[in-house]
């Protein structure tokens, strides 16, 4: 069988495309690797803006959104794809799975992107504690208290100034002397009253035993004072901005990525490649929210009508 489309993913962006792509007909084959449904939403304590749900857990939400799917009898196959390829003979995928081959006429490629990792001890243990790779998601629960942001570009300058709206005070740790964020930010950094820079150092280990009590870090000067060498800022939240890396590994060669990976498509989701459409967090745009990949799902399924509408190829065609 050729369907019309695989969705690769099944957090948001392919939860929606998945509803999409049942309500309008299309024969569809849903791959994911995951055995718990919603993706990076998932590993969050809780989700406070999603129209609608305020208060809701991220896993929760993920199995909400698995659910309304499960309603047009749409269900995501477990089973990681290792491969694809496109046929320029009849115009078709080949999407290679540990346990099947399948062929589709376009691909959805929802496969996120995931937070780049310190991998020190208590980030994995503390994580939806207190730990938290997103300020604008979980910002709000540490209103009136003190933070730690990790990182020196932009998006940890933004969250560093988002969040001394809310925090009593807000520090940000960063392994050089100057920062890599646009001058206009550094500018805002410095100036900001309640945000302290800690230059040179490097966290070893975020504190405490159900929620997060501090950030132990260590200074990266060879001569440092032993007072400053190593010590403990004391806070409720670590705020880890280092950076995501985009799960884009299998479209190498495949479709045009930017610099850092991402694949480049627009709001129509899609990529260089014909018949691919990249949905969610793994295509380049200016905000990765739950609510921007949603709409990217509703968006690749409509972009994936025309196009089989305009190359005369859908399975509803035949």
């Amino acid at each position: 069988m050729i369907f019309d489309t695989i969705i690769i993913g099944a957090g948001p962006a392919g939860a929606s495309a998945a509803i999409y792509a049942a309500r309008a007909g299309l024969s569809v084959r849903w791959l994911d690797n995951r055995f718990i449904p919603g993706g990076q939403i998932s590993d969050s304590s809780c989700v406070d803006n999603y129209p609608g749900l305020p208060g809701i857990s991220g896993a929760d939400l993920g199995e909400a959104m698995a659910k309304h799917a499960a309603n047009f009898s749409m269900e995501p196959v477990r089973e990681k794809v290792l491969k694809l390829a496109f046929n320029n003979e009849d115009k078709t995928w080949s999407v290679h799975t540990k346990k099947n081959d399948y062929q589709a006429r376009t691909i959805i490629y929802a496969a996120g992107a995931a937070h780049r990792r310190l991998n020190i001890p208590g980030e994995e243990e503390l994580s939806g504690s207190g730990v938290s790779y997103c300020a604008s998601c979980d910002g709000a629960f540490f209103k009136g208290q003190d933070t730690v942001v990790i990182g020196g570009g932009n998006t940890a300058c933004e969250d560093a100034l988002f969040l001394t709206k809310l925090c009593r005070k807000v520090y940000l740790v960063h392994r050089r002397d100057e920062l890599r964020a646009d001058r206009i930010l550094q500018e805002l950094v410095k100036k900001t009253d309640n945000l302290e820079i800690i230059w040179n150092h490097i966290p070893e280990k975020i504190e405490g035993d159900t929620c997060v009590t501090g950030l132990g870090i260590k200074s990266t000067m060879p001569h440092a004072a032993e007072e400053q060498a190593a010590r403990i800022i004391e806070a409720s939240g670590v705020f880890i901005a280092v950076g995501m890396v985009p799960n884009s590994a299998l479209l190498s060669g495949i479709a045009s990525l930017d610099e850092t990976g991402y694949v480049i498509a627009g709001e129509d989701c899609a990529a260089s490649a014909p018949g691919l459409f990249a949905a969610g967090d793994v295509r380049t745009k200016p905000l990765r929210q739950i609510v921007t990949a949603v709409a990217d799902g509703a968006n690749a399924v409509t972009s994936v009508q025309k196009y089989l509408h305009e190359t005369g190829n859908s399975a509803q065609n035949k």
